[in-house]
């Protein structure tokens, strides 16, 4: 260790100053050493250097022995730079030095590059970091963000001396202690002392940070760790899942980090207008981070979320899985997304599952695959969800069967959203309408509306292709308003109409056979009152026949009746015509569309009165279905 022996006086301690690249000592001695660090000279002394620094003794000792005139001492790498070391030599020179959570790190990584340890003096610089460190940042939320943060800037020395893990450690730990399935909200985010003007002290050495009261708001912490960089917010919230964080909190966290790195998930366009904005090449994009970049913070942030169903949030993965295929992220992390979206299928929106086709390859203006790979993933989940049961473990019923409808209904509006697309093919629009199971719709009135709209917007389209698209619903299950209109629609295939006909009679059938049953029923309970009917003000005798039951009502009961019957003769026998003509039409060997033209208005004969009105329980008014008159 080199020393200036008894000619050399220690330098008493004094103030700095700067002049253009040189930082230089006026303690009153000539300085016999210059280290230079980056761009910056020092202009020091020897003798407070090597008694606090073993790094340095070692430079200045073989710098001396080059050149016994001049002591030159080169730093390459110093961690922090040039302020770090200035700090660190005034701490040699026994200047107080503001210990904060800004620059704790770069003292700590200072002290060890220059070997400032213990048998070189008492509380030497590693020791009095390492005190601020437990004493302070440690016992604090900010502080240990604050330090965290700035752990970037000396990546991987921070790493290595373990600073990073500890700090990781400290906030995991803070928020398990204060998550609010914990109950220990709020919390008084506190320090040992405490300045009358509200900052910190450590040592009697103001930090230059304020005690600020946490437990504001339950989402509090999201805005504190969303400052840090990916690397170490994902090794955050790592260390938040292993020490038992709700998952709905880090999820919200996650959130709020991925809105922030990625403002496009902010916009709040419609799926129409994005699609159409697609057409023109108007795509989505953020100047602020490069492509590469994105791509790798939407992938993290993918993986970080948690595999939970949270409600209003099927807008936010739509949003990443549009920004994923725009920026061309993993397949791996475009699948993840859909099959999380198809977790939470039943909340999702119209406006969200109409997500632009981005694909050279497919024409359709919507990308109708995606929604096919989210039905299949909804679909797969659902078979794997065990069948409820009572307590005597009798089933109740076809599992999630509400949630299934619902998602129903959404492929329905989805289907009428779709259809005008002419670059449609009708082989994809069938996949999708039947990719669920029959018993998700008790009707079949959205499927109906649907194909109706394909078949007005692909005209062209040949007999046995119709049918094919027809082939999706079953007249059975559409509602007597939906028949009605179909009977009229010249859109259809005659073989579908001819269905739709003969399911209306046996609707009107059943409609009569109940309206028997019910009037008996009435009849009965009467008499076994002692003759007194409920519905007829002065009652019913014993063997009174049920249409003089009915008192006053029983002539408007009877005409309803009558006109009921009249609909099925007439239905009947126009069911019977039309099966005669279409055998005769396949003995000559016609095409189909000629018996549409030879009797169409016939064959609405039944339905429509001469007024050109459909009628609706015997009352002649206008009943529209999709809302637009039937060409």
């Amino acid at each position: 260790m080199a020393s200036s022996g008894g000619k050399s006086r220690t330098p008493q301690s004094g103030s700095s100053q700067r002049r253009g690249q040189a930082w230089l000592c006026t303690s009153g001695l000539q300085s016999d050493v210059v280290v230079e660090v980056e761009q910056m000279s020092f202009h020091l002394h020897k003798f407070p250097l090597v008694s606090r620094s073993r790094h340095l003794a070692k430079l200045v000792e073989e710098a001396s022995k080059e050149d016994e005139d001049s002591c030159l001492v080169r730093l390459e790498n110093f961690p922090g730079g040039t302020h770090a070391f200035e700090l660190a030599a005034k701490f040699c020179y026994g200047v107080k030095v503001e210990f904060t959570a800004y620059n704790i790190v770069a003292l700590r990584c200072a002290a060890e590059f220059l070997e400032m340890t213990e048998d070189l003096g008492v509380e030497n610089l590693i020791e009095r970091s390492e005190d601020f460190l437990q004493q302070v940042v440690l016992h604090n939320w900010s502080d240990s963000i604050a330090a965290l943060q700035s752990c970037t800037g000396f990546y991987p020395m921070a790493e290595e001396l373990g600073l990073v893990d500890r700090l990781i450690d400290s906030v995991c730990t803070k928020a398990s202690m204060n998550d609010s399935s914990r109950g220990g909200w709020p919390m008084q985010d506190h320090r040992s002392l405490q300045s009358p003007g509200g900052s910190l002290l450590w040592n009697g050495i103001s930090t230059g940070a304020r005690a600020r009261v946490m437990g504001e708001g339950e989402n509090w912490w999201y805005e504190d760790i969303s400052v840090l960089s990916l690397a170490f917010f994902e090794k955050v919230i790592l260390g938040m899942e292993s020490v038992g964080v709700r998952g709905e909190s880090i999820w919200g966290a996650v959130v709020h980090y991925a809105k922030k790195g990625l403002p496009g998930l902010n916009r709040r366009h419609s799926g129409r207008e994005a699609a159409h904005s697609q057409r023109k090449g108007l795509g989505p994009a953020n100047p602020l981070l490069q492509e590469n970049d994105q791509r790798i913070l939407l992938e993290t942030i993918e993986s970080l979320l948690p595999p939970l169903k949270v409600s209003s949030s099927t807008r936010f993965l739509f949003g990443l899985l549009r920004l994923a295929i725009i920026i061309n992220a993993s397949p791996q992390c475009k699948s993840s997304l859909e099959k999380r979206i198809g977790m939470q299928l039943e909340q999702v929106t119209l406006d969200e599952l109409l997500v632009p086709n981005y694909s050279h390859v497919e024409e359709t203006l919507y990308d109708i695959d995606l929604v096919q790979r989210v039905l299949d993933h909804y679909l797969m989940l659902e078979q794997n969800i065990p069948p409820e049961s009572d307590e005597e473990g009798l089933l109740l019923g076809s599992p999630s069967l509400c949630p299934i409808m619902m998602v129903a209904k959404l492929l329905d509006a989805y289907l009428a959203e779709i259809a005008p697309d002419v670059n449609l093919k009708p082989s994809k629009f069938q996949a999708l309408a039947e990719a669920l199971p029959d018993y998700s719709r008790l009707v079949d009135d959205g499927l109906y509306r649907a194909i109706d709209v394909y078949l007005k917007a692909h005209p062209w389209l040949s007999e046995a292709e119709r049918e094919m698209v027809c082939k999706i619903m079953s007249c059975q299950k559409l509602s007597l308003e939906a028949c009605t209109h179909a009977a009229q629609n010249e859109r259809l295939p005659l073989r579908v109409v001819v269905q739709v006909l003969f399911f209306e009679q046996l609707q009107l059938r059943n409609a009569i056979a109940g309206s028997f049953l019910v009037a008996d029923t009435v009849g009965q309970s009467g008499r076994q009152q002692g003759g007194q009917n409920p519905l007829a003000p002065g009652g019913a005798r014993q063997g009174e026949s049920w249409e003089n039951s009915m008192g006053p009502n029983s002539q408007a009961l009877k005409d309803d009746m009558g006109k009921i019957l009249a609909r099925v003769s007439q239905l009947e026998i126009e069911c019977g015509s039309m099966r005669q003509e279409i055998e005769n039409l396949h003995r000559s060997k016609k095409p189909l569309n000629t018996l549409s033209k030879a009797f169409g208005c016939k064959m609405f004969s039944a339905v429509v009165p001469s007024t050109g009105e459909i009628s609706n329980k015997g009352q002649g008014r206008n009943v529209g279905f999709s809302g637009e008159q039937v060409q």
